[in-house]
């Protein structure tokens, strides 16, 4: 039915068409996936252009190298493992299975806390070596890109700490389904926005 049939058409008469149209509309993404996504846009956006004004400033004569910690490895091995479990409850989680999601999600959670104290350790390193955030261009961005990114890390383990609560609460597995989804898909996006900014530090 084209819209200007919806419009003059009597209710009483479209009965069966509103029906197709209600059906429709409910085969709609949620208004939480939605906005997700869109949240998603706008941290990319604000990463990528940091990525970009990182590159232009290293071209300045003035741009002395960091030499990168090497926990930096072990870090971005445990974000791995974190990314890996959040699929696991994923999948878990799309198939009822309450062990493997409760499993899936104390593993990703601890990990992810796991990076983070390696990335506070990283930083610990860098002072005692005299490298501070005011040191010099390369220090600063340093302390900058691995602190924003420590910062959405911490965010996430907040919804992960919401939605953890209500899968080991006894939370029927359906109820927590699209959490659990959106905590997964927002683990890979912090690898993949970590995956770039490590390449980036190393790359310099």
């Amino acid at each position: 039915m084209s819209i200007l049939q919806q419009l003059t058409a009597k209710s009483w008469e479209t009965q069966g068409a509103l029906e197709d149209i209600q059906g429709e509309a409910s085969l709609a993404l949620p208004d939480a996936k939605v906005g997700f996504w869109v949240f998603l846009g706008v941290i990319t956006m604000v990463f990528a252009l940091f990525a970009v004004a990182y590159n232009m400033r290293l071209e300045l004569g003035d741009w002395r190298p960091l030499a990168d910690p090497a926990i930096l490895w072990l870090n971005t091995a445990v974000l791995i493992i974190s990314s890996i479990a959040m699929q696991v409850a994923r999948v878990a989680a799309d198939t009822g299975n309450v062990n493997r999601t409760q499993l899936g999600l104390t593993i990703g959670g601890l990990c992810s806390i796991a990076f983070l104290v390696g990335q506070f350790w990283a930083w610990q390193q860098l002072r005692r070596a005299g490298f501070f955030l005011t040191s010099s261009p390369a220090d600063a961005f340093f302390y900058l890109i691995t602190g924003l990114h420590g910062l959405h890390v911490l965010g996430g383990l907040w919804v992960w700490a919401r939605t953890s609560a209500k899968v080991w609460g006894g939370a029927e597995i359906e109820k927590v389904r699209l959490s659990v989804e959106l905590c997964t898909v927002y683990w890979h996006f912090l690898l993949i926005v970590w995956a770039v900014l490590f390449g980036l530090l190393l790359s310099t």
